[in-house]
């Protein structure tokens, strides 16, 4: 797949993200090598495809989160603003619904 070169600060986040995955997905890659050791060769397709999806999904999710995690900006740092009020308070109906004034139609 190509593309096209990393700045200084992309590789330093290319660094940061392959680092905290290799550390997060290694127990997932275990797992993963061992599932496929115990599978003969006719037993990796099927169901065993599944298995492996779900891992590769699994480690997937991680390296979003890797990659979202170091890029938090931590919100504002000032208090909210309070919410403007109203103009005038609409007058409640209680929940009834509003009557027609025109007269309904005899049913046939």
């Amino acid at each position: 797949m190509d593309r096209p070169p990393l700045s200084p600060e992309q590789q330093a986040e290319a660094q940061r993200i392959y680092d905290v995955l290799r550390q997060a997905a290694d127990a997932d890659l275990h797992n993963l090598a061992q599932l496929l050791a115990t599978k003969a060769d006719g037993d990796l397709l099927g169901a065993t495809e599944f298995q492996v999806r779900d891992a590769v999904h699994k480690i997937g999710a991680k390296a979003l989160e890797a990659a979202l995690q170091g890029r938090k900006k931590g919100g504002t740092r000032a208090p909210a603003a309070p919410a403007p009020t109203a103009a005038r308070r609409h007058a409640s109906r209680g929940g009834r619904p509003k009557r027609s004034k025109a007269p309904s139609a005899p049913s046939a």
